[in-house]
């Protein structure tokens, strides 16, 4: 198993005619001072059978704002709500949306069991949730409502967005393809023979499960720095293993059994013909996961489609440096202002 989990490491569960744009900088940045304009509160809806967890962050004095477009964030695979998700909630709210952030399914302070595992059906399944919860509010305005997620969280956005036409806009930042990072390698080519492999691995530990074995758990990032890993996996061990992001919710365990759902999912799916709705996708200049966004953006069936390229960030950059946050937050605001 041991090689198993290195190579689950390697790749992580984080994934024409398009309009193409380069920049160094957004307009109007968000400033950090902003968020002393939005409250927040603990909340939790309901995925079938299960509760999942989530905070709401809510512009200030919005009672008097009548009713409000609303934001869904997905986290990174991996990631819980209180991390890259709550930092783009506040720029957002700030300027007058409602926001809502959550953990996944079997992951974090939400429900589900197993526990720690990566299911992409449930993943999108959750957004789906989500919406339905935001329709109950009575200061939403259920025609206006948008989703966006960071990393694995973009393609499941754009997943959701696909099939839920309640969803009314998209984005995501660093948004990738959790299926294909799984099959397909993540900066270079998993040949077909190592993917068998992985799932012949998986399937015998189903089956080791099912008669009383205990559950084999991988991480979704190394616990050490290995410097032979892409620059993305090192720069996830800083983010997730150490005090710059670490969180207790957040543990770095996976069911190795999540590989057989993710080699089956792809984010891509139907976006050629069924995605209409308008797509903003924020990367990173010196990403090595550039072209998860770039296979986004070519296949998208939508006419109103950016590739916002914010000079000088990393994949991981985007999640929390303040300078990229905050060029990244103000675009946000730009696209939804505009398209909800």
């Amino acid at each position: 198993m041991r090689t198993i989990f290195s190579r689950l490491t390697i790749v992580s569960l984080l994934g024409a005619l398009f309009t193409c744009t380069f920049v160094q900088a957004a307009e109007n940045p968000v400033s950090p001072a902003s968020a002393a304009s939005f409250t927040k509160k603990k909340v939790s809806f309901k995925n079938n059978q299960f509760y999942l967890a989530g905070e709401l962050y809510l512009p200030k004095d919005y009672e008097a704002m009548g009713k409000l477009p609303a934001i869904i964030i997905s986290h990174p695979a991996g990631g819980v709500k209180e991390q890259a998700p709550a930092l783009y909630a506040k720029g957002l709210a700030a300027k007058g949306f409602i926001v809502l952030t959550y953990d996944a399914s079997h992951q974090g302070e939400s429900g589900g069991e197993p526990r720690y595992l990566e299911n992409p059906f449930d993943r999108v399944e959750d957004i789906r949730c989500a919406v339905d919860y935001l329709t109950t509010i009575s200061f939403v305005d259920s025609n206006r409502i948008g989703a966006m997620g960071m990393c694995a969280g973009g393609g499941y956005s754009i997943s959701a967005a696909t099939t839920d036409r309640r969803i009314k806009a998209v984005a995501g930042v660093s948004a990738t393809d959790a299926g294909s990072a799984m099959r397909d390698g993540w900066d270079r080519p998993n040949p077909v023979a190592e993917q068998l492999k992985l799932l012949e691995a998986a399937s015998a530990q189903r089956t080791a499960e099912a008669n009383g074995k205990p559950v084999a758990y991988g991480g979704y990032v190394p616990n050490e720095r290995d410097l032979k890993l892409p620059n993305t996996m090192q720069e996830a061990y800083e983010y997730y293993r150490t005090p710059r992001a670490q969180h207790p919710n957040s543990v770095n365990k996976v069911m190795f059994t999540s590989f057989l759902p993710l080699f089956t999912y792809a984010a891509t799916d139907r976006i050629d013909t069924l995605l209409t709705q308008p797509l903003l996708l924020i990367v990173g200049s010196k990403s090595d996961a550039i072209h998860f966004s770039k296979k986004f953006i070519d296949l998208a069936a939508t006419k109103t489609k950016e590739l916002y390229l914010i000079e000088g960030a990393t994949h991981v950059d985007l999640y929390d440096r303040p300078h990229f946050v905050e060029h990244g937050t103000a675009k946000l605001v730009n696209f939804f202002s505009s398209k909800l």
